[in-house]
């Protein structure tokens, strides 16, 4: 490593402590037992008598300490985190690389050995958090971690997934997993905090990518299946930030109490207050503002900094203020006396901190004289000689050093990292899986076979955009090269490099060679179905904004069409803005169904949160064997469709396990949107029973005998009614000529009652042909939505996706037929007499929905 000059020798401060304390202290205002009057007294005497004023320069102390460090070393980076995993060891992920101009993000995870000195990069398998700064980590457990949140570059944002490592069998055989988790979740979102309050991790504010928040949302690591729980804080509450810190007080009546200081607000300016989450016997939560002595020091407003606990004292290091380039002082606040006390020290900010005993450690992030650089120094700032004008802040911290050797099972004493604000943890945090809960050991999807290799992804975005992120954030990566060598990657880039192309594919003549091999395609299929297995039949809690796609009928150009002009879900498209709800149909009719599948299979495979693909009527072999699918396969694949082990049989297989429903909810309006292939029917009363259907799901429209069975059917087959008018239950005559009255029509009094059982403002269904794109039925209650134009060259049909964005606001988008769009149809064979009735009938007419008369 390239040695540097040590750090200028910066001095201790001291701090006026004012008059007596007109406030209780904050960890008796956490609700624990105040002191006696006397005691209270007695202590504000011995610290008013030891009290200095005034700031010195230079640094007599010699608090701080530059360390030289060998091995791997990481690059010089900053908005990383660095969590204490054991007495000895930290481990650095993520953040930003580079310099002047350029920086890189990056996901890499290094190891540092505290007593040796050296660094190490850990080759982790399993499913690696995706290339990041500002997300927040904290320690759960000796040598385990977990991370959350972030922001990827070019204005876009990190999953919402909770990722583990755990180094429990050695650094060798480390291994990042996701946390699987049912329910809502916090969100996307930057420059928040995450600590462990055994059992609860709590993550806290930072900003959405809309707006800054100032919500807390809870996870117990006791109890599964796994949730994020909204708690409830009561009125008072700190004010919305980002970029704030939070500790966890592990010492003092204050005990387990997450503390949270300054961050920068809504309007961008500095704070400087502190609040203390703290959590009842009876379960409930709230929060106290922790006083300050109005006659003493007032800590300094600031963002970008990093805060941890020695014993009760809070220290908050770093950070930025409002006015470029200001000093800003290393900070103590006593909470037992509520008194706060500066010292000149290190000026860093974006940089990460833990500490072990009484030293505390500061490495990366930028310094003040060159904000544009970020540095690798790590920075020892020994407690002890820092406070040495301060014997009653020395006597404080004296029992963290003795409580730690009294420790006769050598067990270490865990610490708090939090984001890029990195605090003390705690002692002997253990994060104990419940014995029913389950981990996806290399993606959502498939948990018994862990990535074998891991490598990293780095996104280069521009220096603006990265150390300054804007307060809202949209999305697009922009940029981005990424690099993968495991198995799963290899196959879906495979399809994704020749599929993915909507400013340059071509169509090739119908029926010549489909130019990926058939084993590839299988593998494909099977890879999908292991995730569709472990993912419910209603995918609930989708969030806006959120794409969603109606009919494609193996209409490849159309879709590529759509790509090209609104983004793809790709790292270069929109992906990490927007989810992808595809409402099915995605075979048939059309010229290029292998295209058209394949390169969904492939999203799903590599996006398998994001990438919702839902069943339609044609995914199923009784369908889909006739009207064009059956046909492709064997010609183009040169395969016995027939046969158990061809494309066509795999990819059936694929479809049985495909969900039948989702909900879109708006976390702002609590409004909620139903999605579905065809309708309600007759028998959809409530989601509840649609989530009760056991996948795989075989069809056979001749033989409809339970009432699940008829479920299923109406989920699928039903239409809304052709006029405002027809109300209740009606047969439908078109897609059941044979009148077996198993395929319904729905009138609006069906939608309206079903949305209102449900707590629902809207149905967003497919399955029929508009001529607009898009059709609105039940007063806009019940939308349908075609994503293929010209539908089998009869109709001159526009199509269209629709774009949920917050609150529930639809936008469309709608393309026009291409002038070569007659490439896209084929005529089907002819259909044999076997084939069941709604197969053989004639083309569904254009849905025009007629509406009541005013």
């Amino acid at each position: 490593m390239a040695q540097r000059q040590p750090p200028k020798k910066s001095g201790t401060a001291q701090s006026q402590m004012g008059a007596s304390q007109q406030q209780q202290p904050l960890s008796t205002t956490l609700g624990q037992q105040p002191r006696s009057a006397g005691g209270q007294q007695q202590e504000q005497e011995q610290n008013q008598s030891t009290a200095m004023t005034g700031v010195t320069s230079g640094n007599s102390s010699g608090s701080v300490e530059e360390l030289d460090v060998y091995g791997e070393v990481p690059q010089a980076r900053f908005g990383h985190t660095i969590t204490l995993v054991s007495k000895t060891k930290v481990v650095l992920f993520g953040g930003a690389t580079g310099d002047t101009g350029k920086y890189s993000m990056t996901g890499e995870t290094y190891l540092f050995n505290i007593l040796t000195k050296t660094w190490q990069k850990l080759n982790v398998k399993g499913v690696p958090p995706s290339p990041r700064a500002a997300h927040s980590s904290t320690n759960v457990e000796q040598m385990q971690m977990v991370v959350y949140g972030g922001a990827t570059g070019g204005g876009s944002l990190a999953s919402d997934d909770l990722y583990l490592l755990d180094m429990r069998n050695g650094e060798e055989n480390a291994q990042w997993m996701i946390v699987p988790v049912v329910g809502s979740t916090p969100g996307r979102r930057y420059g928040h905090t995450i600590i462990f309050s055994k059992p609860h991790l709590l993550v806290f504010g930072g900003n959405t990518g809309q707006e800054a928040v100032n919500d807390v949302w809870c996870l117990s690591v006791e109890k599964a299946p796994f949730s994020w729980i909204k708690l409830d804080c009561g009125k008072d509450n700190p004010a919305v930030r980002v970029y704030h810190s939070a500790a966890l007080c592990q010492t003092g009546s204050a005990t387990g109490m997450m503390v949270v200081f300054g961050g920068r607000t809504s309007d961008q300016s500095s704070l400087n207050d502190s609040w203390g989450l703290r959590r009842h016997r009876d379960g409930r939560w709230d929060w106290v503002k922790a006083p300050y002595k109005a006659t003493g020091e007032q800590p300094t407003p600031r963002y970008q900094h990093s805060t941890l606990f020695l014993g009760p004292l809070m220290m908050v290091i770093g950070g930025r203020t409002n006015q470029v380039g200001e000093i800003v002082p290393l900070e103590v606040y006593d909470t037992e006396s509520s008194e706060w006390y500066k010292f000149n020290s290190l000026q860093r900010f974006r940089h990460a901190c833990w500490s072990v005993d009484a030293n505390v450690y500061v490495h990366g992030g930028f310094e003040h004289e060159t904000p544009n650089i970020p540095i690798n120094i790590i920075a020892r700032i020994d407690s002890y000689k820092l406070f040495h004008k301060h014997e009653h802040l020395v006597q404080k911290i004296k029992p963290i050093e003795s409580k730690t050797k009294d420790k006769a099972n050598g067990k270490d004493q865990i610490k708090k990292n939090a984001g890029p604000n990195i605090g003390n943890m705690g002692q002997e945090r253990e994060f104990r899986l419940a014995t029913q809960a389950h981990i996806a050991m290399s993606y959502p999807g498939q948990g018994e076979q862990p990535v074998e290799d891991f490598s990293m992804l780095v996104r280069q975005i521009s220096i603006d955009k990265l150390q300054e992120e804007p307060k809202k954030l949209g999305p697009g990566f922009k940029n981005q090269i990424s690099v993968n060598k495991n198995p799963h990657e290899a196959l879906y880039r495979l399809f994704l490099i020749a599929l993915l192309k909507p400013k340059d594919f071509t169509l090739p003549p119908w029926g010549s060679k489909f130019p990926l091999k058939r084993e590839d395609i299988i593998e494909l299929a099977t890879e999908c179905i292991n995730i569709l297995a472990i993912q419910p039949t209603v995918i609930k809690d989708l969030k806006p904004p959120i794409k969603i796609f109606g009919n494609l009928h193996g209409n490849y150009a159309d879709l590529m069409r759509f790509f090209d002009i609104w983004k793809a879900p790709s790292d270069n498209g929109d992906i990490s803005g927007y989810d992808y709800v595809f409402l099915g149909n995605y075979v048939d009719r059309g010229a290029y169904n292998l295209e058209t599948i394949c390169l969904l299979m492939a999203l799903k495979l590599k996006y398998p949160r994001q990438i919702f693909l839902m069943r339609g009527n044609h995914e199923d072999k009784n369908v889909n064997k006739y009207l064009g699918f059956g046909e492709e396969c064997a010609k183009r694949l040169g395969e016995d469709i027939n046969m158990s082990n061809s494309v066509f049989a795999k990819i059936n297989e694929m479809f049985e396990y495909l969900p039948l429903a989702g909900i879109v909810c708006d976390k702002g309006t609590q409004n909620k949107v139903f999605l579905v292939h065809g309708g309600i029917g007759s028998s959809a009363m409530k989601v509840e029973e649609i989530e009760k259907i056991q996948r795989p799901i075989q069809i056979n429209l001749g033989e409809i005998t339970t009432p699940e069975q008829q479920l299923v059917v109406d989920l699928l087959w039903s239409d809304p009614t052709d006029s405002e008018e027809e109300m209740g239950i009606i047969p439908n005559q078109i897609r059941d000529p044979l009148g077996q009255n198993n395929i319904m029509k729905f009138g609006p009094d069906r939608v309206e009652k079903f949305l209102k059982t449900n707590g629902m403002s809207m149905i967003l269904r497919s399955h029929q042909v508009c001529p607009d794109g898009i059709d609105r039925f039940a007063g806009g209650q019940c939308i349908t939505i075609n994503s293929c134009t010209d539908y089998c060259n009869k109709y001159n049909n526009d199509a269209s996706f629709i774009i949920l964005q917050k609150k529930i606001i639809v936008s469309t988008k709608i393309i026009k037929p291409a002038q070569n769009s007659k490439i896209n149809w084929i005529e089907t064979s002819q259909i044999p007499e076997s084939a069941n009735s709604s197969v053989r009938r004639p083309l569904t007419p254009l849905r025009i929905t007629k509406s009541a008369p005013q």
